[in-house]
């Protein structure tokens, strides 16, 4: 069935109102008309099986037939800190990671960025990316969408409070050998916590920012003895911890 995340006000006790662009999917992509069945997710109650008892101009609107319980979420909260990369790579990295269960996503302008983000371009490079993360949020059928927060550089990461865990996802771990493996990490970690990781750019962490991490008590892992893409490492990491959770 499929699933439409709807915003609070749209509700009330018995109906809900469906707008925006998911109307022109229901009734240009999906071919739905009235007396078809969905799925509408509040953002704080969760799904609901609903009818469609009317279709308008800009507007569908909907009955509550029944609550749904479910729980498809990870059970810890994972803030995924992902270095500007180029061409598309923040979108593929919001995409899959929302697919994977990550809790909410921070884009980064890391020393090696090659990419910068024009100050006047960057609302419109997040409302992007949250388009992204609630269309994934839907195909993956998931019961939240991932929140998508501002462009962050190096002294506002390493002041992120109210983490369980912090950690620098840093290939100097994996070409040095040391010990501190992501299994280490990830038997640290016990439901209900939250978790910080950060992940650097095609080119990178720079040493001063390694430092300034480390100083923060930011723990430093290695995600194996390959050297991942800027793009594939994030993905690694929640495979491995849903794998470590919930398997």
């Amino acid at each position: 069935m499929q699933r439409y995340f709807v915003e609070s006000s749209n509700w009330d006790q018995t109906h809900v109102y469906i707008n925006n662009d998911d109307v022109h999917h229901i009734v240009n992509v999906m071919r739905m008309t009235e007396g078809d069945k969905l799925i509408c997710i509040h953002p704080d109650e969760g799904p609901a099986v609903c009818s469609i008892t009317a279709i308008r101009t800009g507007q569908v609107n909907c009955k509550i037939e029944e609550k749904m319980a479910e729980d498809l979420e990870l059970p810890v909260k994972v803030t995924i800190v992902q270095s500007l990369g180029k061409g598309d790579k923040m979108e593929q990295v919001v995409q899959k990671g929302t697919e994977l269960g990550a809790f909410s996503f921070i884009p980064y302008q890391a020393d090696r960025s090659v990419a910068k983000w024009d100050n006047k371009k960057t609302d419109k490079k997040i409302i992007r990316l949250e388009k992204i993360a609630k269309e994934a949020s839907e195909q993956s059928e998931r019961t939240r969408i991932p929140s998508i927060r501002k462009l962050m550089k190096l002294s506002e990461v390493t002041r992120l409070k109210d983490y369980e865990h912090k950690f620098l996802a840093y290939e100097g771990e994996a070409r040095e050998g040391k010990s501190n493996t992501l299994h280490t990490a990830l038997t640290r970690i016990n439901p209900g916590e939250n978790v910080l990781v950060v992940f650097g750019p095609e080119g990178g962490f720079s040493p001063h920012e390694v430092s300034a991490f480390l100083e923060e008590g930011f723990f430093s892992i290695s995600l194996g003895p390959r050297i991942l893409r800027m793009e594939t490492a994030p993905l690694y990491f929640l495979s491995a911890l849903s794998y470590q959770l919930e398997e």
